[in-house]
């Protein structure tokens, strides 16, 4: 993920502090509600020659620029395969994507002119839990399938919606387990006794820390450390002075990209170097994160994932072939995330036989998914069934370590080097 643009003001930001209900419920009560049950038509007779035209808002500029563009590869990417095979229900796809500009203003007036003006067949969601909290409102009022590719903070699913799918693996309190499990196997003179948790205050970001400082509370490692920054915060100075002050073994930082670029850097100036260094998301950039901190500082770096790239899954050798041939690059995790949730929403229509929202909407509940991700399933609200991979850079390459039964190597690096 290059850098992004320079982040708005706090008071601006897609990522500002508060509850996402709070800041979405106005938005969507006034540009989504005289909307209500005005969905497009169901396919009917004669359509079959028609494009089926899905309507996604995604973040192209602002704030959440790089991930949103990483998702409309995904999306472009099955796009130009579903239809270089014949399309879906015989008809060729084409993918309405608009500009929401990271703004939550924007993307609830988006999917309200794609659904009601715009008369899209179906619909994909956008990026981040802050743009997909009121864009799935807009959806649920109008009563189509939203089939989400980011969004897992715990608030999106307590709103029992059914028209609602988050196409990863798991939400963003269970993202932490695969970690803690490793953690937990280790000989006990080889665990962390003591842990820092700095993190932005971002509704992802932040519930992965929390419950990780949580569980390893638990096992009896001392937090020296637990913060959360705001969304805008450029300079990780103050931040690591005081983890070097405190010399943490376990750094474990929830951070969305360029903040996770920006603490390493600042640790590295300081040098400290912590034995562990856990990151959401920053690590998951691909060639991104390792340009950002510079591939040796990558080594032995943990994230957890939805995806890998050497994964046996349904199209996934094809997807990665597709990327490389189009960017000249490994794909970010963000763009395989879109592929998936495009392959999920795709296999709902093929099993119903027709664009009939209600019948997608119950065949997903009802059936598990195969995509490039592995397997998917979602409880009645929503929410998925599975589990994250641990991953860690090595050698300047991404492996899964975790679980052991999904791992694409045996060796763990532990300790973390030092910076070069």
């Amino acid at each position: 993920m290059t850098a992004q643009p320079p982040r708005p003001p706090a008071s601006q930001s897609p990522r500002a502090r508060g509850p996402i209900l709070a800041m979405a419920l106005a938005l969507v009560a006034a540009l989504a509600l005289s909307a209500c049950g005005q969905r497009p038509s169901e396919t009917a007779a004669g359509e079959v020659t028609r494009p089926i035209v899905i309507g996604v808002s995604l973040p192209l500029t602002g704030d959440f620029a790089q991930p949103g563009s990483e998702a409309k590869r995904g999306y472009e990417i099955w796009r130009d395969m579903v239809n270089a095979k014949g399309g879906v229900l015989g008809r060729q796809v084409e993918l309405k994507i608009v500009d929401d500009a990271s703004s939550q203003d924007t993307v609830v007036a988006d999917y309200t002119k794609l659904i009601t003006q715009d008369k899209v067949d179906l619909l994909l969601g956008t990026f981040s839990s802050l743009l997909n909290y009121p864009a799935s409102a807009v959806a649920e009022k109008n009563r189509m399938v939203f089939v989400e590719p980011a969004g897992g903070a715990p608030d999106m699913f307590t709103r029992s919606f059914t028209y609602l799918f988050f196409a990863q693996p798991a939400t963003a309190p269970r993202q932490a387990d695969v970690f803690v499990n490793w953690i937990k196997s280790l000989p006990a003179d080889e665990r962390p006794t003591t842990a820092a948790y700095p993190s932005q205050d971002d509704p992802f970001a932040h519930p992965v820390i929390k419950s990780m400082q949580e569980q390893l509370e638990a096992l009896g490692v001392e937090t020296v450390y637990s913060e959360l920054y705001p969304a805008d915060t450029t300079n990780f100075q103050s931040v690591a002075s005081t983890l070097a002050s405190k010399k943490p073994d376990l750094v474990a930082q929830g951070a969305v990209f360029e903040d996770g670029v920006g603490l390493v850097r600042s640790l590295k100036q300081l040098g400290f170097s912590p034995k562990m260094l856990f990151q959401t998301s920053a690590p998951s950039n691909s060639s991104q994160y390792s340009d950002g901190v510079g591939v040796a500082n990558t080594e032995g770096v943990f994230y957890t994932v939805s995806w890998n790239e050497k994964a046996t899954t349904p199209l996934n050798a094809e997807f990665v072939a597709a990327y490389r041939k189009a960017y000249g690059a490994a794909p970010a995790e963000d763009a395989a995330d879109a592929f998936a949730a495009a392959q999920v929403l795709q296999a709902a229509v093929e099993a119903v036989g027709a664009i009939d929202q209600d019948k997608l909407r119950d065949w997903l509940h009802a059936n598990t998914v195969r995509t490039l991700l592995g397997p998917l399933s979602w409880a009645a609200n929503g929410e998925p069934k599975g589990s994250f991979l641990l991953a860690q850079w090595q050698s300047g390459q991404v492996e899964v370590v975790g679980p052991p039964e999904l791992a694409t190597t045996k060796t763990v690096v532990n300790p973390k080097p030092g910076w070069k």
